[in-house]
């Protein structure tokens, strides 16, 4: 099942919960599949509204059937390291530190770390030892913020 069709069915649970739907991951643990569903709201994401998004998506997900065989399900908050899934997170989060892996390497680099700088016409752009970056969204295999300590 396509992501955009995980999106479509998960969604609606979370938001009508009144909950962000940051993102979704599918990864495997061994030789079992998890789907990981982040969280968040203004005030934060507690244990408990882990727990009952948890069963509510459960009970859509045993219905909907979006991935083949078992899987763990995990609903987690974003952290403190919160992963970036959305355009709108590179727009949202600029200024802040982020890491960033791409699918593929593009001048032989895979991995950047620097000031988000935002997003312009599809190119994140970041700000790597003084110096301006921009890499295509589509090509990012993973973002994360950097917490500052």
């Amino acid at each position: 099942m396509s992501q955009e069709r995980l999106w479509e069915i998960v969604a609606p649970t979370v938001e009508g919960m009144g909950y962000e739907l940051v993102g979704i991951e599918r990864t495997r643990n061994g030789r079992r599949a998890v789907l990981r569903v982040y969280i968040d709201t203004p005030a934060g994401v507690t244990l408990a509204d882990c727990e009952a998004v948890s069963r509510q998506l459960d009970a859509v997900l045993d219905v909907e059937a979006p991935l083949r065989g078992p899987y763990d399900l995990e609903v987690s908050s974003p952290g403190a390291d919160r992963p970036l899934f959305k355009a709108e997170d590179y727009r949202r989060f600029a200024g802040e530190r982020v890491r960033i892996r791409l699918s593929a390497a593009e001048a032989g680099r895979r991995q950047y770390t620097g000031t988000l700088l935002g997003l312009h016409e599809g190119r994140v752009r970041i700000e790597v030892d003084g110096e301006t970056v921009e890499l295509a969204l589509d090509r990012i295999e993973r973002g994360r913020l950097v917490p500052r300590w």
